[in-house]
């Protein structure tokens, strides 16, 4: 291509280019041309050099070198040459690049010019990509210019003004005089451009701006904002509209907790008012806040349900995003009822959106009790448990993708893995099975990529069952199990440390342990069976709980049935219970006492000590170790406020001549309503023998807000030693 081409014959040849790699050798040679007219000075060709390398630009390709160029021709006293510049300056540059700096001077020379249409260029130039030290340095001019007589310039000042105010908010008060006189203007041009800006100042004048993140100036406007709210008229519309700012700088301060509530009920007054757009902005503000203020929104939730039945499809639309938004694990059921019933009549167009929240809240606070309510029907069956097993191993052999049917299949093989060796069974053809098939069937499980963690844990306890039921391969399951011990997921290894542990040091105890579970009553206490009341109840106190212990990973609050239903293992160490269980058994299920005292040979009482209970958190120290030179400790943190407790963690100091260890924690989210915890473990090794004393300090965030506080403890609850379980 000739280096002398134009604008026109440049894009003609680009445009012709048939492959990507003809276009950018096509690129490569222009670009190099545009390098050699840049570097000859002064020759005419300088602006279409820069105009070719703009267009190059726009194609995607490098086009940083002409920065400069940029920067020369803005100073050039030709207009046409002027215009390339300011043009290639708002897509070269951008504030973050020391060329622009460059540039301040020929823009203030150029606001003074004495054609509008060199000021427009520059006018433009800083609304667009002015930086904050350019916008300080050029403030005077551009107001300089919203009072000439130019309407054309004074629509170009009046834009660049806002683009100031919001780079620079403390230079609004320099525009706040000449916004008053531009809303004068017979331009109607000028009068739009000039509501844009007042309501750049509007933003950075209001009290809710002022009271931002601001304590004391919050604190001085609490009093009157609280009057506003509770005087003002909202009959008219007029009286809407205080309230409503009113409602958004109550939200927007750090106001008191009352305030905030009524606030929280003037947006719930609106949701009953006549108008569709009070109440869509009603919603809109309440799905603002509804995470900061759930407990406040959540007494507006049946106006809020009702609202689903609007008329109009947009206030639907955000009475369901906020009705989704308050679900939660009390109102679980009456909610789904309410969003199932918006289901068979919403518009086709929030079905699919209805029908994705409904599952999410599902799957979110629904536990699936499919698998122990299956467990629970086959015990009681016993009649049919040989035909039961046969069935669900062959199912196991053929499909294992559907992980509750695997979970079900899983735990009958352990069970009434004996009935399915012997191969007879009267309700189907019998099938000779060998104890090489089950455990190959088994394995096939703890190995597949489709097996969840609960069932592998399910196919382990099956295998290590199997081990009291067959004759020629317990070396097998031995080897199986001890493979698990160093497993990445805990729970899988926990189980099979505790069940090597069973071969090796219990191994007398492993027939006992292992053998077939008794049959769970579906009303006993403990076993739910999916019907509640649909609001979480707090435990009896005056009944003694299981405490969790080393050989338990699951909550301890769970009875011995609920214990079997959720994780279908069989521990060595069943519960661990108050040392006061043994004088007040009432709530445990009668004909089970036995059951548990056979099998419980040694109990390991473990004595905690709560440190720390404040905004929900409960902080329990536990002493799981102790010797002359070492303590090991837990620190439980427990949840029994209605919201999740994130961002959950613990730092710790001890003495000098003290070594500290903190192991990871399980987590940093601790569910409501105490249905979990997070543990961390502590390992204070003290050579010296000197007294113990350890600082927490805690951290958390709970709807919204942050908490930290520290803990002093200056004891250790002890350890107790092993106790054997006393008679029932």
């Amino acid at each position: 291509m000739p280096s002398s081409v134009r604008l026109q014959e440049m894009i003609r040849v680009i445009r012709s280019a048939r492959t990507q790699g003809e276009e950018r050798g096509i690129i490569q040679r222009e670009c190099a041309d545009i390098r050699a007219q840049f570097r000859q000075g002064d020759n005419g060709e300088r602006s279409h050099s820069l105009a070719k390398l703009l267009y190059v630009h726009m194609l995607g390709y490098p086009a940083h070198f002409g920065q400069m160029e940029c920067v020369r021709l803005i100073a050039s006293t030709r207009y046409s040459e002027k215009r390339i510049g300011y043009l290639g300056a708002m897509m070269l540059l951008d504030e973050n690049q020391d060329a622009s700096l460059l540039i301040t001077n020929s823009i203030k020379n150029d606001l003074s010019h004495n054609s509008q249409y060199v000021q427009s260029l520059a006018l433009c130039t800083l609304a667009c990509m002015g930086s904050a030290e350019m916008c300080r340095d050029l403030a005077p001019e551009i107001e300089r210019l919203l009072r000439a007589s130019n309407s054309y310039i004074k629509k170009k000042a009046t834009l660049c003004a806002v683009h100031i105010i919001r780079k620079v908010p403390e230079l609004a008060e320099l525009f706040t005089p000449s916004a008053r006189s531009l809303l004068s203007e017979k331009n109607h041009g000028l009068v739009g451009y000039s509501q844009t800006k007042y309501h750049s100042l509007l933003q950075h004048t209001l009290l809710r701006i002022l009271g931002h993140n601001n304590d004391t100036a919050s604190d001085a406007m609490n009093d009157l904002l609280a009057q506003v709210a509770t005087n003002t008229d909202s009959s008219k519309t007029a009286g809407s509209a205080v309230l409503y700012e009113t409602v958004l700088t109550i939200m927007d301060i750090n106001s008191e907790s009352g305030l905030r509530v009524l606030a929280v009920n003037i947006l719930g007054r609106f949701l009953l008012n006549n108008d569709r757009n009070i109440r869509y902005i009603s919603m809109t503000s309440l799905q603002k806040i509804v995470q900061t203020d759930h407990n406040a929104v959540q007494r507006h939730r049946g106006t809020i349900v009702d609202c689903l039945k609007d008329q109009d499809t947009s206030v639907k639309r955000r009475a369901l995003e906020l009705s989704l938004a308050l679900v939660s694990a009390v109102n679980i059921r009456s909610m789904m009822k309410e969003l199932l019933i918006f289901l068979s009549t919403c518009p086709p167009e929030l079905r699919s959106h209805t029908t994705s929240g409904i599952f999410n809240a599902a799957e979110r606070y629904h536990q699936d009790e499919t698998v122990p309510n299956l467990i629970q029907l086959i015990t009681t069956a016993s009649e049919l448990h040989c035909y039961t097993v046969h069935k669900l191993y062959r199912a196991l052999v053929k499909d294992i993708s559907q992980q509750s049917l695997v979970q079900v299949a899983c735990w009958c093989i352990g069970e009434y893995g004996d009935l399915l060796l012997k191969g007879e069974c009267e309700e189907i053809e019998p099938v000779q099975v060998t104890e090489d098939d089950v455990l190959d069937a088994l394995e096939t499980v703890l190995q597949s990529h489709m097996s969840s963690p609960a069932t592998r844990g399910f196919a382990l306890t099956a295998t290590m069952k199997l081990s009291t039921r067959i004759t020629d391969n317990v070396d097998r399951i031995r080897s199986i199990v001890s493979i698990y011990g160093s497993c990445i997921d805990l729970e899988l290894q926990q189980r099979a440390v505790e069940y090597n542990a069973l071969f090796k040091k219990y191994d007398h105890m492993r027939a006992a342990v292992l053998e077939r579970m008794p049959v769970m009553d579906k009303n006993s206490p403990g076993h739910t069976n999916g019907d509640t009341s649909g609001e979480i109840k707090e435990p009896d106190p005056s009944k003694p709980k299981p405490v969790e212990a080393g050989l338990l990973s699951e909550p301890a609050s769970q009875c011995y049935e609920t214990y079997l239903f959720q994780i279908n293992a069989v521990h060595l160490n069943f519960l661990l219970i108050k040392e006061s269980w043994t004088k007040n058994v009432s709530w445990f299920p009668q004909k089970y006492k036995a059951e548990m005292q056979k099998r419980c040979v040694y109990v390991h009482v473990v004595l905690t000590e709560t440190v720390y209970e404040k905004n929900g958190l409960s902080l329990k120290i536990q002493c799981d170790k102790q010797t002359e030179t070492e303590v090991t400790v837990t620190l439980i943190g427990s949840n029994s406020a209605q919201n999740d407790i994130t961002n959950f963690t613990l730092q710790a100091a001890v003495p000098k001549s003290v070594q500290l260890q903190m192991k990871a924690p399980s987590g940093n989210v601790i569910p409501a309503h105490g249905l979990g915890q997070v543990t961390q473990t502590v390992v204070l090794n003290n050579p010296n023998k000197v007294s113990l004393k350890m600082r927490i300090r805690v951290s958390f965030s709970n709807q919204g807000a942050v908490h930290q506080d520290t803990v002093q403890i200056d004891s250790f609850p002890t350890q107790a030693s092993q106790t054997s379980v006393s008679p029932l």
